[in-house]
């Protein structure tokens, strides 16, 4: 078995991955720090969205309920009053 044989049976994601490492080689350094600080202030960022989805998850939950017993309670008949 050759050389080109033993790189043939490489499995896709290998050479992807191969691929992309030769990328990161080309860009600059200034270019990969760029990249490196976006890549931490989303992972920084996606904590507030979390807990601003979950607030407003609990909201809602209680805006329900509170909805769900105004109008069981608004459409109620009062059947103490005389109709004289």
């Amino acid at each position: 078995m050759g050389k080109k044989d033993a790189n043939a049976t490489q499995l896709p994601v290998d050479q992807y991955r191969k691929q992309i490492g030769k990328q990161d080689y080309k860009k600059t350094k200034s270019v990969l720090k760029a990249t490196r600080l976006k890549a931490e202030a989303k992972k920084t960022s996606s904590g507030f969205r979390d807990a601003f989805l979950v607030i407003a998850a609990l909201l809602f939950f209680v805006l329900c309920v509170y909805a769900f017993f105004y109008l069981n309670l608004s459409t109620e008949i009062n059947l103490d009053v005389d109709m004289d």
